[in-house]
């Protein structure tokens, strides 16, 4: 959208767990902005899945505290909700167009401009992250890396196309019901932490399927429409010259098209990491998995935890136990190849 330099603010202000509320006006519409941390910092921007917010998508990697002190230590967070997920949305106009994924692409370069920010590092999930992929496709410089969760980037295959379908039909007539919030569970999490007649579903399930009554089903059915009429973006992957980081859950929904996505990128600046016994949304499932992968990642960029934390058993590296030569662009591509992750299933005696 030509007209981001015209985006007006809204001076509207509140306090989410320590968090500031901004609502940027666009040309498409009004957007809640939560930033978290120091302005002076450099920007990590993050962008949900279909129906989530920061809330539900990003807590759980953010409650970690060694991937916390990792993300909040190096950066100032800006958590963008998709239009009327923000936490007390009201129903948006049936009035209004709906705005396709590229507009909410560009909308993401007038929230820049609103926060004069530069090149930003960018982190997302499932829709969130082709959103975030087209953005950094349309404004290369603009964007330093991206951290992307179970992304997508090909049209929606038969099967997912129908399943929206459904949940386009149930949201119009019954609003966020039972079904829907069940589709919307098995899109994010593995079966394994759904629970089942026998076992219970985990904490992280019932708290999302809670979250998930506040959401206002209208503002949900509009996202869902433009993530169905997504375009296939697989032909501009290759012109990403920034470095790239996929994680992806082994029983996710969209574990193939991970796998597509990073078979079209440059393998120079891109590494793929698979999480076994988990979903698409990593980053409330596991999201102590991402922790190491995400600090090579960003070693490469000259970023590290603060020494406090590097007696961690978990991940014990810090600046001294790094050579300066890891610490080089160059290594990224050698230091990040694909692995897998396996968390220890079997209950401790």
């Amino acid at each position: 959208m030509g007209g981001s330099s015209e985006s007006v603010p809204v001076d509207v202000e509140k306090i989410y767990l320590g968090g500031k509320e901004h609502l940027v006006r666009t040309v498409s519409g009004s957007v809640s902005v939560i930033v978290y941390g120091d302005p002076d910092k450099p920007a990590l921007i993050t962008y949900p899945d279909l129906a989530l917010n920061y809330m539900s998508c990003f807590q759980g990697l953010f409650f970690c505290p060694e991937a916390a002190s990792l993300l909040l230590h190096n950066f100032c967070v800006y958590h963008i909700s998709p239009p009327g997920h923000e936490l007390g949305a009201a129903t948006i106009c049936p009035d209004d167009p709906v705005p396709s994924l590229d507009g909410l692409a560009d909308q993401i370069i007038e929230i820049l401009n609103y926060f004069r920010l530069g090149a930003v590092m960018c982190m997302g999930v499932a829709a969130g992250a082709y959103i975030l992929t087209l953005f950094a496709m349309k404004y290369r410089e603009r964007v330093l890396g991206l951290i992307l969760v179970s992304p997508l980037c090909r049209i929606p295959s038969w099967s997912e196309w129908f399943y929206n379908k459904v949940m386009s039909n149930l949201l119009y007539y019954y609003g966020m019901c039972g079904l829907v919030k069940e589709y919307l569970l098995q899109r994010y999490f593995s079966k394994e932490v759904r629970g089942s007649s026998e076992v219970p579903e985990s904490d992280i399930v019932r708290a999302c399927r809670k979250l998930l009554d506040e959401r206002q089903s209208a503002n949900v059915s509009r996202f869902l429409e433009a993530i169905n009429g997504r375009r296939d973006i697989t032909g501009g992957l290759k012109r990403l010259k920034c470095r790239t980081l996929i994680f992806v859950g082994e029983h996710s929904a969209f574990h193939s098209e991970a796998i597509h996505m990073m078979s079209k990128l440059d393998r120079r600046y891109s590494a793929l990491v698979e999480v076994q016994a988990c979903g698409s949304m990593v980053t409330e499932e596991q999201p102590h998995a991402m922790l190491i992968p995400m600090e090579f990642f960003l070693m490469g960029y000259g970023l590290y935890r603060p020494c406090q934390f590097s007696d961690s058993p978990r991940s014990p590296l810090s600046p001294s136990c790094i050579s300066p030569e890891l610490l080089s662009p160059e290594s990224m591509g050698l230091k990040l190849k694909p692995i897998k992750t396996r968390v220890a299933l079997e209950d401790s005696d």
